[in-house]
């Protein structure tokens, strides 16, 4: 009953919401005349009407190789969260269990994901299985979201390898257009998939020049359904495993306009998702029935002040932007059971890992001519400074060590210590990006990034209490050099073809270099203070072209990346110890030599008549280490995304249809999956009687096929594999309000 006591608390809130701002929004709506829920980028006037969009640097602003997907279309295709942004691009995908984003076959701390122009981390504490943060936002929040893939670090730095995710959260202009001087949106969902209700409310006000946006939301839900039918308990359970979770997010902004290209701007914002999970699963011989039950959280929080600049008459740059933030992004895991195996009763375990970043980025962009050619040249970089630090704590019933041989199993049980030091880090960076019209058709764009980067490990007393532990490592510096080349031709006014060259580069992280994880007379598990930066040179070619009802693009690849870091295991004496210090093995990371990773992208959109549309996409993609031969599990199989609907602008609907081939040239049995075809089919209606108000439903997987999502099946399977596979039939509602 609590369970089903909370979802009509949620929806009652929502409601509550809804009503309680109608009356002010009816009166705004009488002085405005504007109810439009269509939420654009907003745009500093230049001087030959041109901008930047706000929150969007000046020379990363979109191009022929990013793809911009606005607030309306995440509405559209409800997005709630990172589960569903596989929805908007084949070649695009959100894992789960490790909670990172994954481009082209590349995930975690390879892809780059930002807001608002700053770092979000991805993080591992490297052994205790506490990793993500990629995704710790609200997409509630968010005015747009740019996708931009392939390794290029000639603009993005460190980290960009696979591709970038940049989100972009509402600035109170979005919701004051015109002369509007109060407006709002108001938002309730609900999802079957995971039984989840949320609600979501943005109030923005303008006094003169200045604007102000305050906004929150909640979500509350359960665990994500699967095609699993048998229950229990142990490694037998195929259902999943019950959850409840609960996720808030805070946004606030003050920005003040100054004449009409200039921006200054203060932001903060919290996010905290709690995960309570009755871990039925892990219920084997060692534990009680009924005894295991896990709390994850994730929690991030920011302060950040912004300057952006456009091109008004005379300005002797034609834009400009600058961020100075303080962020810290936290995870845990709080594990407990009561041992039915040495050592005897109640076991609990807490494992956390914290980063928190000092940082500021900015740039520069001017448009001169020089020599009989047009230049674009922008200028900038970061410098960021971190603090990582991870905690293992916990209780049980072992006695100090050295242990008995009743209790061996305690060397297993290490807790109450740091696996890794307090590590100090701090990266620099600058970059040149000089696009050059060599004629009214031919652009040529070169790019040069130079990056400096360290890691310098403190000695902290959880650190020292590690028995592995033989001393405090080295510290880890090393610079990196990013170069890129693009080539654009207009072959006619609407069509574009191109291709270009860029280097990517993702140094190492502090567990990767420092961990020291394991238990004298067991095994170990250690990072490498030596390992060098991941490194990619990439080739793309494409063609993109654009008419008046039709728009299509085709592009192809090829990556391939040096000193890709893996484990391997280690001789025993190549670290000054004997075999029998840890019998059952050691490993550590390194640096493989040669991978590669090739693929083809293709997309069309076709507005058939004026209420007809229809749209498709098309990712496939090869991984393989070029030594051995392996494929990656990492790179998805190959995947199309159909689409066909219908738009009067008063009401309307999709039908979209996404197909994928089977992946069985994996090594891992667990990681193949067979093909699939999915059929998801959605309906919106806006009253006429009631301006701004849009509802929303949809039915996904019609047809209620068992399917697996690639990347989220694990390298070793503890579960029936049902355990593992994607939700069946579920549908969603929806309810937004513009005021």
């Amino acid at each position: 009953m609590a369970r089903y006591s909370r979802q009509l608390a949620g929806a009652a809130s929502g409601l509550v919401i809804s009503l309680v701002l109608t009356q002010a929004a009816s009166a705004q709506q009488a002085a405005t005349g504007d109810t439009s829920i269509m939420l654009g980028t907003v745009v500093i006037e230049g001087a030959e009407g041109e901008g930047a969009a706000t929150d969007q640097p000046a020379p990363r602003a979109e191009t022929v190789l990013t793809t911009r997907v606005t607030r309306t279309e995440l509405e559209n295709a409800q997005i709630f969260d990172a589960d569903d942004i596989s929805r908007l691009d084949p070649g695009v995908d959100y894992i789960g269990s490790t909670g990172s984003f994954t481009v082209r076959g590349l995930s975690e701390s390879r892809v780059l994901t930002t807001i608002d122009g700053i770092r979000i981390p991805w993080l591992d504490d490297g052994a205790r299985g506490v990793t993500g943060g990629s995704a710790t936002f609200d997409f509630d929040t968010l005015s747009a979201l740019d996708i931009v893939k392939g390794g290029d670090s000639s603009v993005f730095g460190g980290g960009a390898l696979g591709g970038v995710i940049a989100v972009r959260t509402l600035n109170p202009e979005d919701l004051l257009p015109g002369d509007k001087t109060f407006g709002g949106l108001s938002r309730a969902t609900f999802d079957s998939e995971d039984e989840s209700w949320g609600v979501d409310q943005a109030l923005a006000a303008r006094l003169g020049d200045t604007y102000m946006l305050l906004q929150g939301g909640y979500r509350m839900g359960h665990e994500r359904e699967n095609q699993g039918d048998v229950g229990g308990y142990g490694a037998t359970r195929s259902e999943p495993d019950p959850l409840d979770y609960d996720q808030s997010n805070v946004l606030v902004k003050l920005r003040q306009h100054y004449g009409v290209d200039q921006v200054f701007g203060i932001t903060g914002e919290l996010y905290d998702r709690e995960n309570d999970i009755d871990a039925r699963s892990l219920a084997t011989a060692t534990y009680k029935t009924g005894s295991t039950f896990a709390n994850k959280v994730e929690k991030r929080q920011r302060i950040s002040s912004s300057y952006e600049l456009g091109a008004g008459a005379g300005a002797w740059l034609d834009a400009a932007d600058l961020v100075v933030y303080w962020q810290r992004q936290e995870l845990s895991d709080d594990s407990r059971g009561v041992r039915l195996a040495p050592p005897f009763g109640d076991y609990s375990r807490l494992s956390e890992i914290e980063e928190t970043t000092y940082g500021l980025n900015g740039s520069v962009m001017k448009r001169f001519d020089l020599g009989g050619l047009t230049h674009k040249v922008s200028v900038g970089g970061e410098a960021f400074t971190n603090r990582t630090e991870q905690m293992s704590s916990g209780e049980d019933t072992c006695p100090p060590a050295p242990y008995p041989p009743m209790f061996f199993t305690c060397n297993f049980l290490h807790t109450n210590q740091a696996d890794m030091p307090e590590t100090r880090g701090g990266t620099f960076g600058l970059f040149i990006d000089d696009e050059i019209a060599i004629t009214d058709r031919f652009r040529l764009t070169p790019g040069l990034r130079f990056d400096y980067y360290g890691q310098n490990p403190q000695e902290t007393a959880a650190y020292t209490r590690n028995p592995t532990v033989v001393g405090l490592p080295a510290d880890s510096s090393d610079d990196a050099i990013s170069p890129k080349l693009r080539a654009e031709f207009d072959i006619t006014e609407n069509a574009t073809i191109y291709g270009q060259w860029a280097r990517g580069f993702r140094a190492p992280t502090a567990s990767e270099l420092y961990l020291s994880y394991g238990g004298p007379g067991t095994y170990l598990r250690i990072g490498n203070p030596d390992l060098e930066a991941e490194t990619s040179d990439g080739i793309e070619v494409g063609l993109r072209a654009k008419h008046d009802s039709f728009e299509w693009s085709v592009s192809t690849f090829y990556n391939r990346y040096e000193n890709f870091l893996d484990e391997e295991t280690v001789d025993p004496a190549t670290l000054g110890l004997s075999p029998g210090d840890y019998p059952f093995g050691i490993t550590r990371n390194f640096n493989r030599e040669d991978v590669e990773i090739y693929g083809l992208e293709a997309s069309a959109y076709w507005q058939m008549t004026e209420v007809w549309h229809s749209s498709a996409s098309l990712a496939a993609y090869v991984g393989r280490d070029i030594n051995t031969g392996v494929h990656l599990n990492s790179v998805p199989a190959a995947k199309g995304i159909f689409n066909f609907g219908y738009d009067n602008t008063v009401w309307g609907g999709d039908a979209y249809l996404t197909v994928a081939a089977s992946r069985d040239d994996v090594e891992n049995d667990i990681s193949k999956t067979p093909d699939y075809a999915l059929l998801d089919l959605t309906v919106w209606w806006k009253p006429t009687r009631l301006e701004g108000l849009k509802l929303q439903a949809g039915v996904y997987n019609v047809f209620d096929e068992t399917y697996y999502d690639t990347l989220d099946l694990p390298d070793t399977a503890t579960q029936p594999k049902l355990f593992y596979s994607e939700p069946g039939r579920s549908i969603r509602a929806a309810m937004t309000y513009q005021f």
